[in-house]
């Protein structure tokens, strides 16, 4: 790619992020400690910014550095059924992730328990959170000892660096969703 086309791939990505952060070119400039002259100079393709200036810059809009350049995304994109990811796990247990794109620090999936499924989770770092609400049917979660039986609407707040398991101890099909806050390393 030219020097031309990395430029404006940059201005386009920065003004998507600002955009959709709902912020002027003047906000931004500052919340990135550059002048605003700079980035007016960096969205329109011209700019021809330092290391540190984009480093200040990704900071500023919260994003990985890589983002700025990498290639822009969609404003939309639609996620047919079926095309996210999913793996059985256990014993009758389906995990289908909810989102196509990963959120920093955080896995949030859809599980569906076969009537006498089981599933063992798998212990997370220490410091992790996580939170299990159950959809329909029922399901059983043991954690780091303590038992609890969710039916539909009941949420389980735990902590997700403990042994844990699920199970559906019910005669019909069991839907709940896990979202895991993992710890800060």
């Amino acid at each position: 790619m030219s020097d031309d086309g990395l430029a404006a791939r940059l201005g386009a990505n920065l003004k998507q992020l600002r955009e959709a952060r709902g912020l002027t070119q003047d906000r931004m400039a500052k919340l990135a400690g550059v002048p605003r002259a700079t980035w007016s100079h960096l969205e329109s393709g011209i700019g021809n910014p330092t290391l540190a200036v984009l480093y200040r810059v990704a900071q500023a809009l919260s994003v990985p550095l890589e983002e700025l350049v990498a290639t822009p995304r969609a404003e939309s994109r639609r996620f047919p059924s079926g095309t996210l990811p999913t793996r059985s796990r256990g014993r009758g247990v389906t995990v289908r992730k909810l989102l196509p794109d990963p959120i920093p620090g955080m896995e949030i999936d859809r599980m569906e328990l076969q009537p006498g499924g089981r599933m063992t989770g798998i212990p997370h770092t220490p410091g992790t959170h996580e939170y299990l609400m159950c959809e329909s049917g029922s399901i059983e979660l043991v954690a780091a000892g303590d038992r609890w039986t969710l039916t539909a609407g009941d949420v389980v707040a735990f902590r997700g660096d403990q042994k844990h398991s699920y199970a559906n101890p019910g005669r019909s099909v069991a839907v709940g969703y896990s979202v895991v806050v993992l710890a800060k390393v």
